[in-house]
């Protein structure tokens, strides 16, 4: 069984990627229970209207920014999208994953609707979910959102939490009575399932790459085309250091160069980007 077990480190990191995010411009998509939520726009270096890509951060439900996803947003934006960085109610004080989920659909049917103002494709909403976050994107396009809230049409999914029915920590998350199977995407693959692509590490024991091929089979099943560039002898966001992956995380720069090309191959053959060569201006794991 999986868990995500919060450490000192992760909330000292938490705690400082609060920082405001450098975007071009924050709007408030949505304001459950008078908690204002953001959105980060990096706008796009092509001409109107361009495709999009929605952020979802990491951090296990229950930390984490926007901010973590600040670097992938600006590079994403200077290869021709408009890439929106999140933000969604953490998993604490009574809050859930289900309730993170209500929040990133609010926030895709936001996009949507706000498409011209920001200069978005919105038949090209395309979303990128790190970890936890990997779990809200997936979960858009497979669960399906609470209100019917159109899915994002590609998805980037890097070390993401995929078959949380079987992770214990996101079950604390949820508590009783919800089932984790239900909101669990490795469950609910289908031939709506968006074209797919997810970085995994082969050694990863947060989020397992068998996980990640068994999601990939299912969409094969139906057809859709689902591709996973997995990384040999590295654990969770491609962290070197197997004994520790929650927050010690030690990544290979060519590792990092390597998983942005294939995110760059994947968006660019599926006609959201225009630019391949901006890959590697950061050696840090995504967010």
């Amino acid at each position: 069984m999986i868990a995500f077990l919060p450490t000192l480190a992760l909330l000292l990191a938490a705690s400082t990627a609060q920082a405001q995010t450098e975007a071009d411009a924050v709007h408030t998509y949505r304001s459950p229970d008078g908690e204002a939520l953001s959105a980060y726009v990096f706008h796009s270096s092509s001409p109107d209207p361009a495709p999009a890509i929605i952020l979802l951060h990491g951090g296990g439900w229950a930390y984490g920014s926007p901010a973590w996803m600040e670097s992938s947003a600006r590079r994403l934006a200077d290869q021709g999208m408009v890439a929106i960085s999140v933000q969604y109610r953490l998993s604490r004080n009574g809050v859930t994953p289900v309730d993170a989920l209500h929040d990133t659909c609010a926030s895709l049917a936001w996009v949507r609707e706000q498409a011209s103002s920001l200069g978005v494709d919105p038949s090209r909403i395309a979303a990128y979910g790190v970890s936890a976050g990997g779990h809200l994107a997936a979960s858009m396009a497979t669960v399906g959102c609470p209100d019917g809230t159109q899915g994002p049409d590609l998805l980037v999914l890097y070390s993401p939490a995929i078959r949380t029915s079987q992770d214990g920590w996101f079950q604390r998350l949820l508590g009783q009575p919800d089932d984790p199977a239900e909101y669990s995407p490795f469950e609910h693959v289908s031939e709506t399932t968006p074209a797919t692509l997810i970085i995994s590490g082969e050694q990863d024991t947060l989020t397992p790459h068998a996980y990640a091929m068994g999601y990939c089979d299912r969409l094969h099943d139906f057809q859709t085309e689902c591709e996973i560039e997995t990384f040999n002898d590295v654990g969770h966001l491609l962290t070197r250091n197997l004994d520790n992956q929650e927050s010690d995380f030690d990544v290979a720069e060519e590792d990092i160069t390597r998983a942005r090309h294939a995110i760059s191959a994947f968006l660019g053959r599926h006609g959201y980007i225009n630019d391949m060569t901006q890959t590697t201006d950061e050696s840090a794991p995504e967010g």
